[in-house]
C-alpha cells in the first residue's frame, strides 16, 4: 500500500516500496554502493545483506524488524529503512533501533568497549524536519562545548527524497530523486532500476509480496472489527438498545449477544 492506504499492483511498485527495496538490497554490490553514496565513504566489503532481520532478545520484549541489516569489514553495523509514511515518532524509532543494535551485539558476548559503530539510516519520501535538506545527520554533541563529540559510535541519518538544500554529491541527489519517482541518467540509478526490473520478473517474489499484502489486508480488517466490537461493548455499558447498536455497527442481535457474553465474536 502507498501512504494513502491504496494498494499498489506488483507491476507498479518502485524502489520506495520497502518489500522491493529489501529484495534489491540483497545484491551486495548495490547495497555497498548505496552506503558509500549516503555516507560519502569507501567500504571495502560488506556481509551479504540480511533482509528483514528480526531482533527479539526477550520473549516479552517488543521485537524490531529491520529492512536491511549489514556489516562492513570493520564490523560497523548498518540498518537501512525505507519510510514512505510520515511519522512524528521517527526520531524515537531511530533511538530504539540504535539501542536494539547495541543489545544485539552485547547479546553475542561483545563488551561495552568493543561495541562497533552503528548507523541507523531512514530513507524518507518526505521531509522529516521541514528544513528542505537532502540529508540530516545526527551524532551526540556537547551543548556547552562547541565541537566536543561524545564519540559513542552512533549515527542516525534521515534522507529526504524531496530535499533541495545541502552539500551532497550528485549521486545522492540522483538516488533521492529516483526514490521520489524521477528518472535519471546516473549510472548507479540505472543499475538500481535494472535490479528493480529483475525483481519484478521473479514469480517467487511476486507470490511472496501478494501473500504479505493479503496478510496486511486481513490485519486491517481484524483491526476494524476489533474497533467495532469495542464500540459495541461501550454502547452496552452506556445502556443503548441492541437495535440502536445494530444500526450503528452492522452487527446482528445474535452477534451483539455473543460480544456481550464473551467480549468477542465466536467464529
Amino acid at each position: 500500500m502507498d501512504e494513502t492506504g491504496k494498494e499498489i499492483k506488483w507491476e507498479e511498485i518502485g524502489i520506495s516500496n520497502d518489500f522491493l527495496f529489501g529484495k534489491v538490497m540483497q545484491n551486495p554490490k548495490l547495497c555497498k554502493k548505496l552506503l558509500e553514496t549516503i555516507l560519502e565513504i569507501e567500504i571495502e566489503r560488506i556481509e551479504y545483506p540480511e533482509g528483514q532481520k528480526v531482533i527479539n532478545l526477550e520473549k516479552d520484549a517488543k521485537s524490531v524488524r529491520l529492512d536491511i541489516f549489514v556489516k562492513d569489514e570493520k564490523e560497523s553495523v548498518y540498518d537501512i529503512e525505507m519510510q514512505t509514511c510520515t511519522n512524528p515518532e521517527l526520531p524515537k524509532r531511530s533511538r530504539y533501533y540504535t539501542a536494539m543494535l547495541d543489545l544485539d551485539m552485547l547479546d553475542k558476548g561483545v563488551s561495552y568497549k568493543e561495541l562497533k559503530h552503528s548507523f541507523v539510516i531512514f530513507i524518507c519520501t518526505f521531509d522529516s524536519f521541514d528544513r528542505k535538506r537532502y540529508r540530516y545527520t545526527f551524532e551526540n554533541m556537547c551543548k556547552e562545548e562547541e565541537g566536543l563529540s561524545l564519540d559513542d559510535g552512533t549515527t542516525k541519518i534521515f534522507l529526504n527524497a524531496l530535499g533541495t538544500k545541502g552539500d551532497v554529491s550528485p549521486e545522492l541527489k540522483a538516488f533521492l530523486g529516483y526514490v521520489a519517482g524521477n528518472k535519471s541518467d546516473d549510472a548507479f540509478v540505472k543499475e538500481l532500476d535494472a535490479e528493480v526490473a529483475k525483481v519484478r520478473e521473479s514469480k517467487e517474489w511476486r507470490r511472496e509480496y501478494m501473500t504479505l499484502l493479503m496478510r496486511d489486508r486481513e490485519n486491517v480488517e481484524k483491526g476494524i472489527e476489533q474497533g467495532k466490537i469495542q464500540v459495541v461493548l461501550t454502547m452496552l455499558q452506556e445502556g443503548f438498545s441492541k437495535e440502536v447498536i445494530s444500526k450503528a455497527t452492522g452487527f446482528s442481535n445474535v452477534e451483539i449477544d455473543m460480544i456481550q457474553n464473551n467480549g468477542f465474536l465466536q467464529v
